[in-house]
């Protein structure tokens, strides 16, 4: 698959790229390689999930420049789309989804 395409009742569908729709899929827990759905019920614990991984990757990013600024070596550089813009999109789509009590989909 080179896209995943996330869709709902309530929203427009969201298409990713294949490495970022599964790296979100993973973060979730749920298997990128066939069809899903995330019920609503599963949304608060998906949405706490991503942005707990959001800033977990924001923490050892900013540790990684610290560690190279205290050695005097060049500071990393990272994605110039980091999951937190990734993620965003996502979100969204989670907390509407959630509200209007619809579930998404992907693969279908």
């Amino acid at each position: 698959m080179s896209l995943y395409r996330f869709k709902s009742r309530e929203t427009g569908d969201l298409v990713m790229l294949a490495p970022s729709g599964k790296h979100i899929l993973d973060i979730l827990g749920k298997d990128a390689s066939t069809s899903g759905i995330i019920r609503p019920e599963e949304m608060p614990g998906a949405i706490a999930a991503l942005r707990a991984a959001v800033q977990a990757e924001e923490a050892a990013q900013q540790q990684m420049k610290d560690d190279a600024l205290a050695k005097g070596e060049p500071v990393p550089q990272f994605e110039a789309v980091s999951l937190r813009m990734r993620s965003a999109p996502f979100i969204e789509m989670l907390q509407r989804c959630a509200k209007a009590e619809v579930e998404i989909v992907w693969g279908v």
